[in-house]
């Protein structure tokens, strides 16, 4: 095996023995392949695949969405976590629809105009939908290349990815690219998803084997290179869960930037004193903290704090009683929401 035919190994290997029952699969509709794409940044498939089912009940296309309020998006959106996404989702519909009239651009250097759209993600589409011979370098991918080429730079360096780029350009297929690129594309995730793991890959049943370096040399576990560790962090925040005497609880509007940007929320305190001073004088004596707990963020841990208080009326400036008929359909952090339906 030469590495001239590393893209029809790929292409063979996916028709046979790759993913194809995925909801996502086997269409060539933008909307739906975005919307997946989209969803499946950061994320597992199986945490995907009920999320992927409901986007499309309640917005069928891109029209739907674009004329969906970000309210009604986040609600839908609440628990996947990665709020940013549902934002861009419905910033990109928007212009989608405003600057494109709806149909979407059939390029890579088209669809990475737009929010939310990577390069790897502008690529995906263009080749999943438009058969465009256009390389992707998701997590999945960088692993699978950076063996088969024993690429030995670290991609902590934006240097060295832009040449891993360059590599993985030079792999893509040459013909029948309306049939070889979506093929291609989808079979690189799927070795990346099912085969070529961070830890004990398959490497007997890889149709790439013959040609991968770290494979022959025995030094899969040392790819990809990347020396800079995210650094974590912990915050300590205090959560004010105040009922009303008819059951209903006040919510705030998170602001953006920040923690939960756009979503409905308990409101947020730096420690118990401010939540105090909050309050008037006789909700104080109603307040009764309920157990801590820890809610892990990609790159912080947050403490949270809850504090139950009854309280009646409106008492502060932003925000507004919702009942439980109510809150539910609200685009909620997840660990609020857990809160709420524990409370």
């Amino acid at each position: 095996m030469t590495m001239a035919g590393f893209a029809g190994h790929v292409v063979r290997w996916q028709r046979e023995h790759g993913r194809h029952q995925l909801p996502w699969q086997n269409t060539r509709d933008p909307y739906r392949v975005w919307l997946s794409e989209i969803m499946l940044q950061q994320t597992q498939v199986s945490a995907v695949l009920g999320y992927y089912d409901r986007f499309l009940q309640r917005f069928p296309d891109v029209a739907a969405l674009a004329a969906a309020t970000l309210d009604d998006v986040l609600a839908l959106w609440g628990g996947l976590g990665y709020y940013s996404r549902a934002r861009n989702l419905h910033r990109c519909a928007q212009e989608v629809m405003q600057r494109f009239g709806g149909a979407f651009p059939r390029t890579a250097a088209e669809l990475v105009t737009l929010p939310g759209i990577g390069r790897s993600t502008a690529a995906a589409i263009a080749s999943f939908c438009f058969g465009e011979r256009a390389a992707i370098l998701d997590g999945n991918v960088k692993r699978v290349l950076t063996r088969v080429l024993a690429f030995e730079a670290d991609l902590a360096s934006a240097a060295n990815e832009r040449i891993l780029w360059d590599h993985a350009e030079a792999l893509l297929p040459k013909r029948d690219l309306q049939e070889a690129m979506p093929r291609y594309t989808q079979g690189l995730m799927d070795l990346g998803a099912t085969l070529c793991l961070p830890r004990n890959p398959s490497c007997l049943l890889c149709p790439l084997q013959g040609l991968c370096a770290a494979a022959r040399e025995g030094r899969q576990a040392e790819f990809p290179r990347k020396t800079r560790k995210l650094k974590r962090s912990a915050e300590s925040l205090w959560l004010l869960h105040a009922r009303s005497r008819e059951g209903a609880i006040w919510l705030q509007k998170r602001p953006t930037p920040g923690v939960w940007a756009g979503l409905y929320c308990l409101p947020v305190f730096g420690d118990r004193a401010a939540l105090e001073a909050a309050l008037p004088a006789s909700a104080r004596r109603s307040l009764r903290d309920a157990e801590p707990f820890v809610h892990v963020l990609t790159h912080k841990d947050l403490h949270l704090h809850p504090v139950a208080a009854q309280l009646t009326g409106a008492w502060a400036a932003e925000g507004a009683w919702f009942e439980p008929h109510q809150w539910v359909k609200l685009g909620l952090p997840t660990p609020v929401r857990k809160l709420l339906e524990k409370m």
